[in-house]
């Protein structure tokens, strides 16, 4: 039977290459786009003399199973039978921290392997998670419809108000890794669910504040963990679109929440949107406990090791993220101490990680500009106020459809065997999108005048979100390229610059507009967004050069 090469040890048991396989295909699998720093890629290797096997047993030792392998992959060596059912499973012996260890990896073709599930499975999965992504946004910014009602019932200021949905962004949950994904799935959203309850009925300011805390704590591990999931299941090529699609929800939940959450304020109250955010995550938090399967492979693994170690006796047997798997130590010093370190002296890291900020940072400044904008000066009241970010969605929709044409030029591009891709080739996408956020800035800025139309404004909306996408898709697939091993610990830091300004964002955005004036006010927005959209131009011209100066770039 055909098979896969060995796993690394401390890599994806379900795909990497063997870690004794040449040093030039250690980064041959970077990820399309993954927002989520997987710090188990972090921890060095060792590398040791192997010696390769197969083993079967039980009611999967079929002639087919038991045949000798195909010519090509002799390598693997004698095949071993058990008396317990075990999928033909890939062995290798390693030497490692003075113990001796049999390795397993996932022979090609098994089923238990998430990357050869059936891709309408994987949809379905796919499906769920983006779902949850979606609410998790819904419930970010539907708060801020309800703030006004709220803060005159508790008779404290709005700004006090909008410091729950200021540092809900702030918490991450960097420990994730550690256990298998279902796990933190499940849990993360029912707590994120229950927590709704609190947040119906709440008394207090405090209770508020201390609520959506821990909302934010629950929503982030949830929707972190997606690009991570995503690495579990698909291989490079296959991810663009699943991650595109994911990129898609993550704006449009955060944006659409506020068309229907002012008209639940204003008919029954700012305590039934909390409410009726939470009845709606049930149906999906019964989903997640019912169908979402855990999707890390090494999972499996790690089950047929102790299978296997109870019916030999052979404490040797072990899947490689039971031997390197990091600690809690190493995991904060990848996600923290070098994720600073990468933020402070890579121009790439930073430059991306400013530009990406800058645009989170505008995502939460318009959820008090569009009020502004459309009820104070133009008299709407809080539910029709609701209804311009309806533009800000047909933005996103359409950088999302924009978005085919540079997963299709990507494409093309590495199916050429006389080029070689340079992580540049993902920039055209984001040359030819990110220039829409400053025109949407300046036609936005331009137009707030009450006298004027409400129209333009309006429009100013659609290319602000659609230069926004470009931005999120460019970041994190270029930064991904361009560091290989080191892109987890890139985008930690990247994530850390976008949460820290989108925290703090909606604690000025009113007073900002108000005593800057508003058209003054988006016309620094629109200078800011006009100086930072040269950044794929820069880096497309000389990203090569940055990346030559760099000791933790990838060599290409």
């Amino acid at each position: 039977m055909s098979h896969l090469t060995p796993v690394a040890v401390g890599g994806n048991p379900s795909r990497t290459p063997s870690c004794w396989t040449k040093d030039e295909d250690k980064d041959a699998d970077t990820p399309y786009t993954n927002n989520t720093p997987d710090t188990r890629s972090e921890v060095a290797n060792e590398k040791h003399e192997q010696t390769r096997g197969r083993i079967v047993g039980g009611k999967y030792n079929t002639s087919e199973n038991a045949a000798p392998p195909p010519p090509d992959h002799s390598d693997h060596g004698p095949l071993k039978e058990v008396d317990i059912d075990m999928p033909l499973t890939l062995t290798e012996h390693v030497h490692m921290n003075g113990q001796d260890y049999i390795v397993l990896s996932f022979a090609e073709g098994d089923k238990e392997n998430p990357f050869n599930w059936n891709p309408w499975y994987k949809r379905g999965i796919t499906t769920i998670l983006n779902l949850m992504t979606l609410f998790i946004g819904l419930a970010t910014t539907a708060y801020s419809s309800g703030i006004n009602s709220m803060c005159a019932e508790f008779g404290v200021s709005t700004e006090l108000g909008q410091v729950a949905c200021a540092l809900a962004p702030m918490i991450l949950a960097p420990f994730c890794e550690l256990i298998g994904r279902k796990i933190v799935y499940a849990g993360a959203y029912l707590c994120f669910t229950l927590l709704f309850i609190g947040l119906a009925l709440g008394k207090d300011i405090t209770t508020i504040v201390i609520l959506r805390l821990f909302l934010g704590l629950f929503g982030c591990v949830g929707t972190i963990l997606v690009g991570g999931t995503f690495d579990d299941m698909y291989e490079p090529r296959d991810r663009g679109r699943p991650m595109a699609m994911f990129s898609f929800v993550a704006i449009f939940g955060t944006v659409a929440a506020p068309i229907y959450a002012g008209f639940i304020d204003q008919s029954i109250g700012w305590r039934w949107i909390e409410g009726i955010q939470g009845l709606s995550n049930i149906p999906l938090l019964l989903a997640v406990f019912l169908f979402f399967p855990e999707t890390r492979g090494g999972v499996a693994l790690h089950k047929r090791a102790k299978a296997l170690r109870a019916a030999t006796g052979d404490e040797r047997y072990v899947a490689a993220d039971d031997i390197n798997t990091p600690g809690l130590q190493s995991m904060l010093k990848a996600s923290s101490v070098k994720a600073l370190h990468m933020l402070a002296t890579e121009p790439v890291v930073f430059a991306f990680g400013l530009w990406i900020a800058f645009c989170w940072a505008i995502v939460f400044l318009f959820l008090s500009v569009i009020p502004i904008t459309f009820t104070e000066k133009r008299g709407w009241s809080e539910g029709v106020a609701g209804l311009p970010y309806i533009s800000l969605c047909v933005g996103t929709f359409l950088g999302w459809a924009a978005n085919h044409i540079q997963m299709r030029k990507y494409e093309n591009l590495t199916s050429d065997p006389n080029r070689k891709v340079m992580p540049e080739s993902r920039l055209y996408g984001a040359m030819f999108g990110a220039i829409f956020l400053p025109i949407g800035l300046f036609i936005y800025s331009f137009t707030q005048y009450a006298y004027l139309h409400w129209i333009g404004p309006v429009i100013g909306l659609a290319p602000i979100a659609f230069g926004i996408y470009f931005v999120f898709e460019s970041t994190y697939s270029y930064t991904a390229d361009c560091y290989g091993t080191s892109a987890s610990s890139a985008i930690a830091g990247q994530g850390l610059m976008r949460n820290l300004l989108g925290a703090i964002t909606p604690l000025f955005a009113s007073q900002f507009f108000h005593n800057v004036g508003s058209q003054y006010a988006g016309l620094i927005l629109a200078l800011f967004g006009t100086a930072l959209s040269a950044i794929p131009f820069v880096m497309f011209a000389y990203g090569h050069i940055l990346r030559k100066r760099s000791k933790l770039a990838r060599e290409f």
